[in-house]
């Protein structure tokens, strides 16, 4: 596909002036007109982010991450955009279809490449399209679906995914368009936390059960012999050795839990505390002796604090739920955040007060077979998440269940 900005894909709906564009780099796009447009006040979507996963290497077409990011103008003005990438792969996404790759496989058809809009490596729910309010969103949809459509059939790729949608945007993208059948929807499920106007960590375990608030309790009096120290340090205040020391972290237990030393580099998260350090915060654990020997990073909006990465270069029993729970429980209370969204699966964080919430995807699926049978999977993956949603929200460790 030929990528460039100027000579792009280009795609005109009918009776309207937009037209549409794909560019092969985030700095394409002035970074002021895409956090206009994509101002969800989610961090991951900001222009700094996306820019920082391309500048560092993390997302290339190397790491079978190629940029192909949709751009939609009415005459001459950006009104719409879209993150969007060319995968050689399945990593890094988050919503599992290695089985509908393996079937392809086995019928000796290509998966790969398919089109993903999401942002790489981070399975947070938020907008996949940013829409300018003085346009009319359903001509923007339409004419999206349209040209990603026609790309599939022209250059070859399977499918198309736009992953962890917000509800309304998975409605929209789910409903037809002209002459185009609805995407698929797939249903999957998270685990957050979510602050009822805690005034401290006390008061949290107060809403809980007897039987629980002592788990917990039991479970962090397991780290008082180790004479531990935890400190969140803003990003303007992380120096180039702290970074060192959670990137070490980082890549020790990633090694040590896949085989491999993670999708990130240094250079990336060197440049995100750089280009938005409001969004960005370092927890260090240190030792008696003030030593940083575990480490995780979070990120933060008005109204959320996301846990994303962790890493330990000691094996302390209980360390783990400590750092990337109830220490970012503690921040969400004192700072009067709303919810935190801890990362992605973990039905055992349940009995840490996270509740299940639903997650939203869509599937445009070129091969007319495998659509029917994947839509089939989807229908029934469903009504299984919904069943198990019930099931994890009935063993809440809640005293009485607020709305």
């Amino acid at each position: 596909m030929d990528n460039k900005q100027d000579d792009g894909v280009q795609s005109q709906s009918v009776g309207s002036s937009l037209s549409l564009a794909f560019v092969d780099a985030i700095d394409a796009v002035d970074a002021s007109t895409w956090d206009d447009l994509m101002d969800d006040g989610n961090p991951f979507n900001q222009h700094a982010y996306l820019a920082a996963l391309e500048a560092s290497g993390c997302v290339s077409q190397q790491s079978g991450w190629t940029p192909l990011h949709l751009v939609v103008r009415q005459a001459t003005r950006i009104v719409a955009v879209m993150p969007l990438y060319i995968k050689s792969h399945s990593y890094g996404e988050y919503i599992f279809d290695w089985a509908w790759a393996e079937a392809y496989d086995k019928h000796q058809i290509p998966y790969y490449p398919k089109l993903v809009s999401a942002i790489p490596f981070t399975p947070v729910t938020g907008a996949r399209i940013g829409i300018a309010t003085d346009v009319t969103a359903q001509q923007v949809w339409e004419l999206i679906i349209q040209a990603l459509d026609g790309s599939l059939i022209e250059h070859g790729f399977s499918s198309w995914h736009c992953l962890f949608l917000p509800k309304e945007q998975f409605i929209a993208m789910s409903q037809p368009a002209e002459d185009n059948p609805a995407c698929l929807k797939r249903l999957s499920t998270q685990f957050h936390w979510k602050n009822r106007g805690y005034q401290s960590f006390d008061g949290f375990l107060n809403s809980l059960t007897s039987r629980k608030r002592k788990d917990i309790n039991k479970e962090r009096a397991k780290l008082t012999p180790h004479e531990l120290s935890f400190e969140f340090v803003n990003a303007e205040q992380v120096t180039t050795a702290m970074w060192h020391t959670f990137y070490a972290c980082y890549r020790q237990t990633y090694a040590k839990r896949s085989g491999h030393a993670g999708y990130l580099n240094l250079a990336f998260f060197e440049s995100i505390a750089n280009t938005m350090p409001d969004n960005v915060l370092l927890l260090l654990v240190r030792n008696i002796e003030g030593q940083v020997v575990a480490s995780a990073l979070y990120f933060k909006s008005k109204s959320h604090l996301y846990g994303r990465y962790w890493g330990s270069l000691v094996d302390i029993d209980g360390l783990h739920f400590e750092a990337c729970y109830y220490q970012g429980i503690e921040y969400c209370i004192e700072h009067q955040l709303a919810v935190f969204d801890a990362g992605a699966q973990g039905e055992h964080k349940v009995a840490r007060g996270f509740e299940p919430v639903a997650t939203y995807s869509t599937h445009e699926v070129l091969h007319p077979e495998f659509r029917r049978a994947i839509e089939s999977f989807t229908l029934q993956e469903a009504d299984n998440i919904k069943t198990y949603m019930e099931l994890l929200t009935s063993k809440l460790p809640y005293r009485q269940q607020a709305d």
